[in-house]
This record gives C-alpha cells, structure tokens and sequence, in this order.
C-alpha cells in the first residue's frame, strides 16, 4: 500500500509540474471556454431563443446554462491532452519504464489518470472562479456539490484519452485522432444546447446526443451545480468510465506489445 501511494504522489506531483511549467497550455485552457462564454453565447442565445426551464423550474439565463457545459469542454480538452503525454513518454521511453515498475499496470494507469483528472478540476473551478467574477454565480454549495461530479467526467474522458492513446503509432496522428473524438463529443452532447432544442431540429441528433456518454458528464455537473441528483447521469458516467479504462489496460497489455512495438 505505502509503494502504490508513493507512485501516485510521483505520478501526480509530476504531472503538475509538467502543467505549471506549460504556461500555453494553462492559458488555452481558461480562454477557449471563457471566448465560448462571452464571445458566442450572445449569439447562440439570439439564434435559438432560449428560455430554459426543464429541469430546473425557475428560468436561467442561456450563459449560466452552458456554464457545467463548458467546464466539461476544460475536462475533455485536458484529459486528451493529458493522453498525448502518454504518447510523448512512449516514444521517449518513460511509458516503458513506467509500465515495469513493480506495480500493477492498472493501478500505474489509474495513477496517470487521477493526476490527469486533479488537474483538470482545478482548471473547472478557476473557470467558475472568472465566471463569479463576471457575475455568473450559482448556489454556493452547488460548488462543492460539483466537485465529485467534475472528478467523475475527468475520469471517463480521461479514460477514453489513455485508451485512444494506445492505438497512436506516432505523435504526428495525435491531433487527428483527437478532431474526431473532442469537437463531436463536444457539439453533439447537452454542453451547448438542450435536448429538446435538439429534438425540434432532429430526432437523429437527440439520439446520438443521447448516447453520447459526454452528455451524462455535462448533466451531471449541470445537475450538481442545482442540488438535484442524477443517478442516471452518475450511472453511465461510471459505467463508461470502467469501459473505457478496461479498453486502456487492454490497449496497453505487453501481449499486444503496444509498448515494445518500433513506433
């Protein structure tokens, strides 16, 4: 026990200092959600006249609606960014040595994936910190109440990111890969629009919304931030997240020799 809580503190202590000393990435991070926030939600607002009841019962601005949305885009961005470091190690060779400790391979993974997931919930709640500076606030236990649903859809998309991980051959074809896993989650989910918005301009969209499980992560945040529970949301977070973390401890399996292999 005393080694498997030593790896996770290396692991995570190196992944801030891997974050802190990537100033871009810290910077892109707060400012793709933050230009959404307030360069194009005044336009999506005009454009579908949103007045957004459901489930909530008291109306809310479209801003504060896509507020949990956005805070999933930080967690989905970061936690694909977090997998192209795993890529970056492989070809440096830092994966290998990391998958030989001597030390269950699923706990080294799940280590690289909480890190992973702490950072990207401290980027959520500076997010929500500009936002209250700009005067979208929320209930203020809603804060904490978000907490283990922000943690919850770091995993299941981080989970997703390690997984994919381990089918990249070359850095190079990371940015591919990931255009056509982030901006799909992201625009067909609930991040930007309702469910019954979706469903006045297709029934095949709200479908695939609906079985995007991002939109679960982003409706259990949303929920969180309004004290109202979800267990459908939570259940498919956690079933996802244990999918896609089995895929990455398949993708990563030496009998694959996805590690050994000449990249």
């Amino acid at each position: 026990m005393r080694h498997a809580l030593a790896a996770l503190w290396v692991i995570c202590h190196r992944e801030a200092l891997r974050f802190l000393g990537q100033r871009a990435r810290m910077l892109a991070a707060l400012v793709r959600p933050l230009v959404w926030l307030f360069v194009f939600a005044a336009g999506f607002r005009a454009a579908l006249g949103l007045s957004i009841t459901p489930p909530y019962q008291t109306y809310i601005s479209y801003e504060t609606y896509i507020v949990p949305g956005l805070c999933g885009m930080i967690l989905l961005f970061n936690g694909m960014q977090s997998s192209l470091s795993l890529v970056m190690d492989r070809e440096m060779g830092t994966m290998r040595l990391l998958l030989t400790a001597p030390l269950p391979r699923w706990w080294l993974l799940s280590c690289k994936l909480i890190a992973g997931a702490l950072i990207s919930v401290l980027q959520a709640y500076a997010f929500l910190a500009i936002c209250a500076l700009y005067g979208i606030t929320f209930a203020p236990l809603g804060y904490v109440t978000i907490l283990p649903a922000l943690f919850l859809t770091a995993l299941m998309v981080g989970a997703l990111g390690i997984a994919l991980s381990s089918t990249i051959k070359q850095l190079e074809n990371f940015a591919g890969v990931m255009n056509f896993v982030i901006f799909p989650m992201f625009f067909l989910s609930t991040a930007l629009y309702p469910l019954w918005k979706m469903a006045e301009a297709s029934a095949l969209l709200e479908w695939i919304c609906r079985l995007n499980p991002f939109s679960y992560g982003v409706e259990s945040i949303r929920f969180a931030l309004y004290l109202t529970p979800n267990p459908l949301a939570w259940g498919v977070c956690v079933g996802a997240s244990i999918a896609f973390m089995a895929l990455a401890l398949w993708g990563y399996d030496p009998a694959k020799r996805m590690i050994g292999r000449k990249f």
